[in-house]
């Protein structure tokens, strides 16, 4: 079976966000497959809303037989394991986006030199360029 490359961008700001973030790369790891490089987790204010809560934000690259659906499907699960309630979405307006507080959040930044362009799943991440909590460890981690 062909390995593919998925980096995914890991964030929390609410509970124990590093050991939430710890048990998410578990999941992964054990889920989605091996996961071959971890960057160092940066502390940054919140992206898009005000918050008293600051996130912790990290990326990690796996290697994966699963696809890109797959991947979400299951990232989605490991999110609502983790405490996660719901997607940052205004409800009825898929394009209308309105962050929150979380536990964890899992985006699929990157998958292979894939593209994808979806209602649900836009490969690569749309927004990543835009946020320095995204490219600053995803530069520590790329080669």
């Amino acid at each position: 079976m062909t390995k593919h490359q998925v980096f995914l961008g890991l964030g929390s700001n609410l509970g124990d966000r590093e050991e939430i973030i710890r048990r998410a790369i578990a999941l992964i790891h054990e889920r989605v497959g091996e996961v071959v490089r971890q960057s160092s987790l940066i502390e940054t204010a919140p992206w898009g809303f005000e918050s008293d809560h600051p996130f912790l934000n990290g990326v990690i690259l796996c290697e994966t037989v699963c696809t890109p659906r797959q991947v979400l499907k299951t990232t989605q699960k490991i999110e609502r394991e983790l405490g996660r309630r719901k997607k940052s979405t205004v409800e009825g307006q898929k394009s209308k986006v309105e962050y929150a507080d979380r536990p964890i959040d899992i985006d699929i930044l990157l998958y292979d030199d894939l593209t994808v362009d979806e209602p649900d799943l836009k490969i690569p991440h749309p927004l990543m360029r835009q946020r320095d909590f995204v490219m600053i460890p995803l530069r520590e981690i790329q080669s």
